[in-house]
Parts: C-alpha cells; sequence; structure tokens
C-alpha cells in the first residue's frame, strides 16, 4: 500500500464534507430571508430539510470510493494511513470536528459500525480544542462605558438585518427598564464590556441575539428575542438574563436552532460559558449539529463510564408495551431499545415504531417533545449490565442484542434525556400546590402538541417526563400520528346503558370525552385537570385545531414565560 492509493480516498473524503458543509450552510443562510419575510412554513422546511441531507451526502461520497475501490478488501493498513492521511489535510481547518465526524460516518457506513476502533477513526478527537483561537471571527464586543441605551443601541447597529425596529427608542427602553429592575445600579456600574455573538440564531418565528454583560470576574447571559408583529414590524419582544430561561431556550425538546457560521466551535465553547451546566454535544445537538453531537455524546458516555462504577439498570416507572428502557443512575439519559414482540393491544410493526420516531426527529418538538438519537451496534462493558438488566433484555429483545466475552452489542437503540416519569412524579410529590401546577402544564403540553400537528395517541400519565425545571414532556412516540389522521367524535348521547358496547368505532376515531379516564389515573388529578383544560374533552376543540392546520395557521410556541415579554 502506497500513500498515493491513500491519498485520493482521504482528498475525496474531505472534499465530500466540504460540499456538504456548504449544502448545509446554504439551508442555514436562507434562515434570515425567511424571518424578514414571515416565511414560517419555509423555515421548518429548511430544519428538516438540513437533516436529511447528511445521509444524502454520505451516500455520495461513499459511492466514490466504490468507484475507486472495493473498500472491504483493504487491509486494515489502509484505513490506518487513510485517517493519519486524512487528519494532515485537516490542518488549521475551521470545521475540524465536524470534519473528523464525517469521516467516522463514512468509516462506519462501510464497516456497518462494527468497527468501533480509534486507529481507523475518529473514537477520540484529535486534539483539544481551545476556545478563543477565533473568537473575534464569532464574538463582538462593545464598551461597556456607556449608558445601557447607548450599547443596546451600538448592538442593533452591529447586525445587518434588512428590516430595521420599528419603534428602536421603546424597544431600548423596555431592555433598560427590565436590566435596572433586575440588577442593582452597583451591579451595573461593574458592567466592563458586553459580548455579542456576530450569528443570529432563527427558530420559527423568533430570531435571537446572544451574548453576555461582562461585569469584572462574573457574566451575566444576554438573550434579546425578536418578533415581527401582525404589522410586519421588528420588535423586541423579549430579553432573557437567568439561565434557566436559557436553558429552556437551548432544550432538548425543541427544534434546531437555523444559525450560521463557519466556526461552530467558537460558537458552541461561547454558549459554554452562557451554560457551563449544558454539555458540549447537548449545544452543538442545538444548533443543527446533530450528528456531531451524536459522536460528542458517545465520547462523553466512555468518559464517564471510566470514572464511574455503577451498573446499568431497567429504568424506574411502569414497563413499556413497545421499548424496553434502561439507564446508568449516575448518567443523565436513558436507553431504549424496541421489543422484538409488542403487547396485543399495541397493532403495530417495528418500522412503524422507527417511522414514529423519525417523525419526531423531523417535526417541530415546540419544546414539548424530547429529541431522540438513534444508535446501530452502540457497544457497552458487560460488567456494567446489571444481571437482571441484561436478562430482560435478552428475554424481550433478544433480537436486538448480541453477546461476546467483554461487550453487549446493541444493534438498534434510542437514547433520550432522562427525566421523572409523570407518573412516578405525582406518586412522589406532597405539595398539592407543585402537583396542580404539573397537571396544568401536562395539559398545556398535549395542546401545544396538537397545535403543531402531532396527535398523541397514548395519551397515559406514564408516557410523559418532567424536567428540572418541571416542564412536562411527552417521550413515547408509538402511537403519534398528524391530527388529520383521526376523527374526533361525541359520544351518543342516551339513557340506555348499554349504547356505547353498539357504537360503530373505526380505527381512526377518537372519543376527547373518555380521556378524563385514562389521561391521568387519582380523582384529584382528573378534577385538577378538568378544571384547567376543559376543552380537552370537547371534541368541538379538536376539531377547530384540524381546521386551523389546514388552513395553514402555525402555532408559534415561544420557549420562555409570558411573563418575560415586554408590552408592545
Amino acid at each position: 500500500m502506497t500513500t498515493g492509493q491513500v491519498s485520493p480516498v482521504a482528498y475525496g473524503i474531505l472534499k465530500g464534507f466540504e460540499r456538504h458543509f456548504r449544502h448545509y450552510s446554504r439551508i442555514t443562510g436562507e434562515a434570515q430571508h425567511f424571518f424578514e419575510q414571515g416565511q414560517w412554513q419555509q423555515s421548518r422546511d429548511a430544519v428538516r430539510q438540513r437533516i436529511s441531507i447528511y445521509e444524502a451526502d454520505l451516500a455520495d461520497v461513499i459511492g466514490k470510493i466504490y468507484q475507486q475501490m472495493q473498500p472491504l478488501q483493504q487491509p486494515e493498513s489502509f484505513w490506518v494511513a487513510l485517517k493519519q492521511h486524512f487528519l494532515k489535510l485537516l490542518n488549521n481547518h475551521p470545521q475540524t470536528e465536524l470534519a473528523e465526524t464525517f469521516y467516522n460516518s463514512i468509516i462506519g457506513r462501510i464497516f456497518t459500525h462494527q468497527k468501533i476502533d480509534d486507529n481507523i477513526m475518529f473514537v477520540l478527537p484529535s486534539r483539544c480544542y481551545l476556545a478563543g483561537q477565533v473568537r473575534g471571527k464569532v464574538v463582538r464586543v462593545f464598551d461597556g462605558n456607556q449608558t445601557i441605551g447607548q450599547a443596546m443601541a451600538a448592538i442593533f447597529d452591529s447586525y445587518h438585518l434588512n428590516i430595521q425596529l420599528a419603534n428602536k427608542p421603546r424597544d431600548i427602553g423596555n431592555i433598560d427598564h427590565y436590566l435596572r429592575s433586575r440588577y442593582s445600579s452597583q451591579e451595573l456600574q461593574q458592567m466592563q464590556s458586553i459580548e455579542m455573538l456576530i450569528p443570529i440564531f432563527y427558530r420559527n418565528q423568533n430570531a435571537y441575539l446572544v451574548g453576555r454583560i461582562c461585569t469584572g470576574n462574573d457574566s451575566i447571559p444576554f438573550v434579546i428575542a425578536l418578533m415581527l408583529n401582525e404589522h410586519h414590524q421588528l420588535y423586541v419582544d423579549a430579553l432573557l438574563t437567568e439561565r434557566e430561561d436559557l436553558s429552556v431556550l437551548f432544550g432538548f425538546a425543541r427544534s434546531y436552532f437555523l444559525v450560521d457560521s463557519q466556526y461552530p466551535a467558537e460558537v458552541v465553547a461561547f454558549l459554554q460559558q452562557l451554560l457551563p451546566n449544558k454539555k458540549h454535544f447537548e449545544l452543538y445537538i442545538a444548533l443543527g449539529f446533530y450528528k456531531h453531537g451524536k459522536t460528542v455524546f458517545y465520547r462523553n458516555f466512555i468518559q464517564h463510564l471510566e470514572h464511574s462504577e455503577d451498573q446499568l439498570e431497567v429504568a424506574p416507572g411502569i414497563a413499556g408495551l413497545v421499548m424496553a428502557v434502561f439507564h446508568l443512575p449516575s448518567y443523565g439519559v436513558v436507553f431504549k431499545v424496541i421489543k422484538d414482540e409488542f403487547a396485543e393491544s399495541k397493532k403495530i410493526s417495528r418500522e412503524h415504531v422507527k417511522h414514529c420516531y423519525r417523525m419526531v426527529k423531523m417535526h417541530d418538538r415546540v419544546g414539548r417533545m424530547a429529541d431522540t438519537h438513534e444508535f446501530a451496534n452502540f457497544r457497552l462493558p458487560r460488567v456494567r449490565l446489571s444481571s437482571s438488566l441484561l436478562s430482560h433484555l435478552q428475554d424481550v429483545a433478544a433480537s436486538s442484542i448480541e453477546l461476546t466475552e467483554d461487550e453487549v452489542i446493541i444493534k438498534h437503540l434510542y437514547i433520550e434525556r432522562k427525566m421523572t416519569p409523570l407518573n412516578i412524579y405525582l406518586q412522589q410529590e406532597t405539595d398539592l400546590a407543585k402537583a396542580e401546577a404539573v397537571i396544568k402544564d401536562l395539559g398545556r403540553c398535549i395542546k401545544e402538541i396538537a397545535a403543531a400537528n402531532i396527535f398523541p395517541g397514548d395519551m397515559l400519565h406514564k408516557n410523559f417526563g418532567v424536567t428540572r425545571h418541571g416542564r412536562v414532556i411527552f417521550y413515547d412516540y408509538d402511537e403519534i400520528c398528524t391530527m388529520s389522521e383521526r376523527n374526533f367524535r361525541y359520544l351518543p348521547q342516551s339513557d340506555d346503558p348499554y349504547v356505547l358496547d353498539s357504537l360503530s368505532v373505526a380505527p381512526d376515531d377518537v372519543f376527547p370525552e373518555q380521556f378524563e379516564h385514562f389521561i391521568v389515573g387519582k380523582k384529584p388529578f382528573k378534577a385538577m385537570l378538568k378544571q384547567h383544560h376543559p376543552e380537552l374533552m370537547d371534541p368541538a376543540y379538536w376539531r377547530t385545531l384540524q381546521q386551523q392546520i389546514r388552513q395553514n395557521r402555525i402555532h408559534n410556541v415561544l420557549p420562555y414565560p409570558a411573563e418575560r415579554r415586554f408590552i408592545v
């Protein structure tokens, strides 16, 4: 084997990645136009398109490799040399980390994810990224030795939107008033500078200017939320400075941002300073680099295994009829494996389940549906699985499990953020006011999912989770469908106690009046749900939503509390 044999393949992979990134950036770059024109459906389509192009661009590169040679006939020394040559080509590349993940995807596809070897792929990163190397290309710094109004005016003038604030003095005044009401004069006098990310963050019907106020050894997160009013005029809708609000804004239950930057590692490094509790993989995923987010997650998880001793075990909660779910108690995700056989009540197939999870991946999750990430041939140290978990997986998902002497290989796996199952939360919560707040949020969750054109299907409370912020999130997708696929019907009105027995029911029929009997179990919780959300039990409510969806009326679910909004 010679360098001449390796070089064209390595070069072809890099060029393939760069074509992909240009493709990705071209789609992302349209976000500003969509926002300025109020083209909300096109913006959502761009998010879906950006997810789809990865596999297509990957297949194009792999096809070219097969035109050059027979990959599976090459000795291992070829792949070792290929990685080293590719690494040399990446010297000073602005997207090194993303290119390494693209390379990993090539190797994974060729070897059907059977070879997880750092000698031939980037199981570990090739280098440690040091934040600040190109900081000036993604961060703009404003002088803090001026009034808040002066600083805000300079910030707004620095962003080159084709539509300007309709009432800049009012918007700057709202920001000034908020900061002075939230922070003391002494804190504001310590302001040394304001650092703002140059890229604008677009999602749904909002644009966000993201930065921080630097005050000596500390900093205040600083996010300006922009919107268009009914007259197509630009205004500041909110200012977010609480880290909890930012955590929700960049949360795992929302669609990916459209953020156009040639230096994603530097953007992520800046965001990490604003959100130190967010892991790197979560921030990459929030920016839309979900494939690289999976890579960083795997590295983080392997590192966590090396520094922990607890065992993987069956996740707490009521066992699902479709998924076997397990977790590592010391780590913040759950692992989901499709069972070999489903209960008789589940008239669905394995492919249907996969379709539903792909559907949620591509859909606007409106902050109410957990993002999931799919893995093939995920390897776990056998010694870290409890005997009860291993026995359980062999019993219910044997076709998805392969055992070696040292490893358990799961052929198809989903990971999802860990939450407290709602049924467990309600069992454990002794504060009735907190329980009622969660029940109230459960109703909002169902409504927002439905308004986004998803009917949750199985709405038992065990299929919802509660985050550490007290938000209710849906996470069981095997029975979801679009709203148009269901027929919402009234129950017949009759004194005959047997009339329901003779009711003709089609597979797509749904009777909302029965929801109260199964969404939550205990009578007090049923009463709370009916009190706060009586319309959920009314077929007319669901039919109205269907009509709005048919009219393409897009419901904008804001990722921050209503009380954060300015009155304009």
